[in-house]
């Protein structure tokens, strides 16, 4: 590999010695593992994120992160929350690709703490609208919509950011969503995630 392959990057500024390592990840646990990375400032390529790193917001829970990831649960989307009297509210959560017992375990979370998990089936097309984000009074961010690639087009977009293979086995896994109900509050919601996580058996 010569020097200047290794330091071009895309459109997005992401590099593309980094992204060759998505062509061989073929399994959730190794697609964790890529993001584990990234959210440490290892790599500088994250598949369907079009940024070489994560935003500012994201630096505070970036490590814990990194522990869900590699426990089990495919992040795809997170934020942390914010106190409404800063203007623009928000609710912490997590969103991911996940196996069936992983879900099971997540969703759990619903009837056995104030944390909200809503779970998507494989090919599951659901549509809901819980507010997670605001700004001022108006709704910035909703989740309750199924993320996990179904038409082909998505199969194919998540094809080409990192390989047909994960991208046919991210449309046979669950998506799940779980966020902290309370505006404004942290350090709750992300350990009880990784406990979940912790509690699939090995083989699951």
């Amino acid at each position: 590999m010569n020097d200047h392959f290794t330091d071009e990057r895309d459109s997005y500024g992401r590099l593309l010695v980094d992204r060759e390592v998505w062509r061989q990840a073929s399994t959730l646990a190794a697609a964790g593992e890529l993001t584990a990375r990234w959210l440490e400032g290892k790599s500088e390529y994250q598949a369907g994120t079009l940024a070489p790193t994560f935003d500012d917001e994201t630096r505070s829970i970036a490590g814990q992160l990194a522990d869900i990831n590699r426990s089990g649960l495919f992040t795809k989307e997170s934020q942390p929350g914010r106190a409404p009297d800063t203007g623009n509210a928000q609710r912490e959560y997590v969103t991911g690709f996940c196996s069936a017992e992983s879900a099971r375990r997540l969703l759990q979370l619903s009837s056995q703490t104030e944390f909200v998990a809503v779970a998507h089936a494989p090919g599951e097309m659901s549509s809901a609208s819980i507010p997670v984000t605001l700004d001022g009074d108006g709704v910035v961010t909703v989740l309750g919509t199924s993320e996990t690639p179904i038409e082909s087009d998505q199969i194919r977009d998540w094809a080409e950011e990192s390989n047909e293979t994960l991208a046919l086995l991210l449309a046979d896994s669950w998506y799940i969503e779980v966020l902290d109900p309370v505006w404004g509050r942290n350090q709750r919601l992300l350990p009880a995630i990784l406990e979940a996580l912790r509690s699939v058996p090995d083989g699951f």
